[in-house]
């Protein structure tokens, strides 16, 4: 069984900057892209970044310059480095990963519980 761990999340004032990581545990599987989603209160969830397997990267026109996303393969570990945050940033932000199970062999898309991100004064 696949899961992933988001932390890092948290209260922090507008201007300020925060790091999320997500951490894939289980065995029996590779990962394949990885990508950090958020949802804030009373709307639809939305892709905020994504980083496949043999690199480049993909962001939301409205974190581009302001996010960076990065990962760890050998960790299992995807980051979100997050600066010049802004109150429109506040949102839970979920992790996703799409995995390969080796046995039997088969794709799953597996998300994380989730991390409270609020950017307020």
């Amino acid at each position: 069984q696949v899961q992933l761990v988001e932390s890092g999340g948290g209260l922090v004032q507008p201007g300020g900057s925060l790091r999320l990581s997500c951490a894939a545990s289980g065995s029996g599987f590779s990962i394949n892209a990885m990508g950090w989603y958020r949802q804030a209160p009373g709307k639809q969830r939305e892709l905020v970044a994504s980083i496949p397997r043999g690199g480049g990267t993909n962001y939301a026109d409205s974190v581009k310059g302001r996010f960076t996303i990065s990962r760890d393969n050998a960790k299992k570990t995807v980051y979100l480095q997050m600066n010049s945050l802004k109150p429109e940033d506040t949102a839970v932000y979920y992790c996703k990963a799409v995995v390969v199970i080796l046995n039997p062999y088969r794709h799953l898309e597996v998300w994380g519980q989730g991390t409270l991100v609020t950017v307020s004064s």
